[in-house]
């Protein structure tokens, strides 16, 4: 069962600070749920390394906001959907927004996740949910593979996915980890050995991950696609709200 909406926004590939990407997934929820904006789709990238904390996360380690990467501290947001910490570095980001979905929010979640399942089979990597339950303790996103994952079929997790709801109105997005960064992750994470991303295979062309990934969402979903990118009038207003999104690291 796809959403009510037969023709979606498709936002174009955009690099930017991680405050204003937080800031544009929750305007474009609420343009949807309030103002019948149409549902939308779009992918981004982080143009700095950043690490994202989910909605309701105060816990992390004592040593996190000493983290520096080249010199410089990196940069902290919350995101507007719970979770865990994500490190945004070396990955492509994806964003739906859309409403008139039926059943339990788990359900939505799957179809949701529909797409990408499509989209990596199609680049040559084949996805199933993950099978542990959440650690109360880790705040690392990426330990866990849970049922609201995407991993490989040798448990690697390669999409991490979360959700906030407004009033039927749905916002899903999560992080593909096509290229982590080993280095930064051992400094916040710790060392533990991770396989190389499945992703580094596949062609370095981002453009036609994203251009794959959208062909599914279309086929997924049943809907056509209408190329918007933000308008400068947009963007100022997501970029009004862009520091509701950035995080002061302190220690907890």
């Amino acid at each position: 069962m796809t959403s009510s909406h037969s023709c979606w926004r498709l936002i174009p590939l955009l690099d930017a600070p991680g405050g204003f990407h937080m800031a544009a997934d929750a305007w474009l929820l609420e343009q949807h749920r309030r103002q019948g904006h149409p549902p939308s789709l779009r992918f981004y990238t982080w143009s700095r390394p950043t690490l994202s904390l989910g909605y309701h996360q105060r816990r992390y380690p004592r040593d996190w906001p000493q983290v520096r990467w080249q010199g410089q501290s990196i940069p902290w947001v919350r995101r507007p959907t719970g979770g865990r910490a994500v490190l945004h570095d070396g990955d492509l980001t994806y964003s739906v927004v859309s409403s008139g979905w039926q059943g339990r929010r788990e359900a939505v979640y799957r179809q949701l996740c529909g797409f990408l399942q499509l989209g990596w089979q199609r680049l040559g990597v084949p996805l199933r949910f993950g099978d542990r339950p959440p650690s109360g303790h880790n705040p690392n996103c990426f330990a866990t593979a849970t049922a609201a994952d995407l991993v490989t079929p040798q448990g690697y997790k390669f999409i991490g996915s979360a959700q906030l709801w407004r009033q039927g109105a749905v916002l899903q997005h999560g992080s593909m980890q096509l290229a982590p960064n080993p280095t930064l992750q051992a400094q916040l994470f710790g060392s533990h050995e991770r396989p190389p991303s499945p992703a580094e295979h596949l062609p370095k062309d981002i453009n036609y991950l994203v251009s794959t990934l959208t062909q599914a969402a279309e086929e997924t979903f049943g809907v056509s696609f209408q190329v918007q990118p933000f308008s400068p009038e947009e963007i100022t207003a997501i970029e009004a709200q862009a520091t509701t999104w950035r995080v002061a690291p302190q220690p907890p």
